[in-house]
């Protein structure tokens, strides 16, 4: 019961979020659906440069996608977990309130994603790692210096998704306890010593990354408290890490089955893969779905082989949804306790094309000239900013520093009683959160490369 917690962070109130025809689970979702940091996924890259082609994903796109298939699986899951546990069901749960919660965590999966994705997280990192002297300089715990050193998306999105706007009540979006479990698919912070942490035998998926900087150490406490996941660090540590919430495997399997199979799609559109190299690709899904022969017929009858694609696509969702379902239901009572902390992915039969095949092909995607050219400039931008604005954060008398803080948001400027790890962290959460195009032509005007056009 406890992991399906649908109070809401920092919000006392009890009994107004039940409501004939709308879950507080489907509150989340809508509630995601219109915050500005999701809406600014629409001009943020998936892979591709979003303004070349109206054809590919953005974050945006990618984000609703890997929602829908989260939903799918959520709900057979729901249906699994209910014959298993029939005390839930005689509770009011239903299949659908599984669904509805993963469909929310997967919504936000990539909301925290910095301007030019993964890039854009290399060069925060990047650029802290090139300055070490202010590990030295500033006042701050080899954990909070891991947040900037090792910068993670994962965590600035729980920061977005829970840390409140000066003008607004506290708590962010004020999501639900499940939702926000389960949207960590990291739930630890960045610097954990390894005495800190119990023996464990499983070599944990959910260990390769963080979910929450400093800033919200009290806020994910919170959450793992009030949905009871199971502590990794011995008693008595001040280190913070949980085993992941069970339906967490379920969004970042939603997210592989995505990025997998339509980053082909997208090469496709684009020119860089041919039709028969993805027809052979994806065909092998084709072959086992459940009514292959009427699919065949189907298929034949498609002219365009833009359609095809889409097509093979289709069934090839279908086919690594079921097979998902089934390694977490092989699976459940493992995952259940925490000895289970693996993708998902990694265990279906399909694993071979899907995890080898196909990410072969999409590795060759990713070094397509566009993509490499996003990264760098992506690169440097990001990087070029970060020292624009440190430098204005620690020197706000000099001439030019003062008039650049008079344009940001006062919530961006640090504060009299700011620590130095606030301060950074201020301006790393002002780049952090611009979209593609705002931060190239920001970065334009300021570098003096292009100036602003008046009237």
């Amino acid at each position: 019961m406890r992991l399906l917690n649908s109070n809401r962070i920092d919000d006392g109130r009890e009994g107004y979020d039940f409501q004939v025809g709308r879950t507080a689970f489907q509150r989340d979702f809508d509630r995601i659906v219109f915050s500005s940091a999701f809406r600014r996924l629409q001009d943020k890259t998936q892979v591709f440069p979003v303004p070349a082609s109206d054809f590919v994903h953005s974050r945006l796109t990618h984000s609703i996608e890997v929602s829908s298939v989260g939903r799918t699986l959520g709900n057979m899951i729901g249906d699994f977990i209910l014959e298993k546990e029939p005390a839930l069901q005689s509770s009011g749960f239903s299949p659908n309130l599984f669904g509805d919660i993963v469909a929310a965590a997967s919504l936000a999966h990539d909301v925290g994603n910095p301007p030019f994705g993964h890039s854009g997280e290399d060069a925060i990192s990047e650029y802290f790692l090139s300055n070490k002297s202010f590990f030295d300089s500033f006042q701050l715990t080899k954990t909070q210096w891991n947040d900037f050193v090792r910068y993670e998306g994962n965590a600035h999105g729980f920061r977005l998704l829970t840390n409140h706007h000066p003008d607004e009540l506290r708590g962010g979006l004020r999501l639900t306890y499940a939702v926000l479990a389960t949207f960590a698919k990291y739930p630890r912070e960045s610097f954990i010593p390894s005495e800190n942490l119990q023996l464990h035998p499983t070599k944990r998926t959910s260990a390769k990354k963080f979910n929450f900087f400093q800033t919200e150490r009290d806020y994910f406490s919170d959450v793992a408290q009030q949905t009871g996941l199971l502590g990794l660090t011995v008693e008595n540590s001040d280190s913070l890490a949980w085993c992941r919430h069970p339906l967490a495997f379920l969004v970042e399997a939603a997210d592989n089955i995505c990025y997998r199979l339509i980053d082909l799609e997208d090469g496709y559109k684009l020119g860089f893969m041919d039709f028969n190299r993805i027809e052979t690709l994806l065909m092998p899904f084709m072959e086992q779905a459940a009514d292959y022969s009427q699919a065949m017929v189907k298929y034949r009858k498609i002219n365009d082989l833009g359609e095809k694609i889409g097509y093979l696509r289709a069934k090839a969702i279908s086919v690594l949804i079921n097979e998902v379902v089934d390694v977490f239901i092989a699976n459940y009572e493992d995952i259940m306790i925490g000895k289970f902390d693996s993708e998902l992915t990694d265990l279906i039969p399909s694993h071979q094309l899907l995890e080898v095949v196909i990410k072969k092909a999409n590795i060759e995607l990713y070094n397509q000239k566009p993509v490499v050219e996003i990264e760098i400039s992506g690169f440097k931008i990001i990087s070029g900013l970060l020292e624009i604005y440190m430098d204005a954060q620690y020197f706000p008398h000099k001439k030019l520093n003062k008039k650049l803080l008079e344009q940001l948001p006062s919530q961006f400027i640090a504060k009299p009683d700011d620590s130095d790890y606030q301060k950074i962290m201020r301006v790393v959460d002002y780049i952090a959160r611009m979209s593609d195009s705002y931060a190239l032509n920001l970065f334009r005007r300021l570098s003096g490369q292009k100036l602003p056009v008046i009237g």
